[in-house]
């Protein structure tokens, strides 16, 4: 079995972790510097993950959004329809203290704003809209928009 050195190992990691907030970086320069590159932690650039986990379900009758947002306090979430399938989430979630904030080794949570906009598979109203939050998951149904629109025209 080969022995892995110590040293090369952890430069190849600091490589790679170089690599990806240089992308991340790129990738927010796209979209208007929206969100932040990251922060340094003993050195190194840890890329911010400014966004969380959602499961979208597609009912018969109703699209429901679920989306994960631990740590986070129910007064601190905004949940917007901004057009019939498009959903906004807007979360805070706040920081230690700087005393707290000291000696970390490694530190991947993030704190602050983060937001994510939710393509839904079914144009909605928000009609009869809900939401819930309870234990840190976030649940959205919305009732699905009537498909047929307009008036049928009998034809001669």
């Amino acid at each position: 079995m080969a022995r892995i050195e110590r040293g090369p190992y952890r430069t190849l990691w600091q490589d790679f972790d170089d690599l990806m907030a240089e992308m991340e970086g790129r990738f927010q320069s796209l979209l208007g510097g929206i969100g932040s590159r990251g922060e340094e932690v003993r050195g190194r650039v840890v890329p911010a993950v400014r966004d969380f986990r959602v499961d979208v379900r597609d009912h018969e009758d109703e699209v429901i959004v679920v989306a994960d947002l631990p740590g986070v306090e129910k007064e601190n979430v905004v949940v917007r329809l901004i057009d019939p399938q498009h959903l906004e989430i807007v979360s805070m979630r706040t920081g230690e203290t700087e005393e707290e904030t000291r000696d970390f080794f490694m530190r991947e949570r993030v704190y602050g704003q983060m937001s994510r906009t939710v393509l839904l598979p079914a144009e909605v109203t928000e009609e009869n809209a809900g939401a819930s939050f309870k234990n840190g998951v976030l649940e959205v149904r919305l009732k699905k928009a009537p498909t047929e629109t307009g008036t049928t025209i009998p034809i001669e």
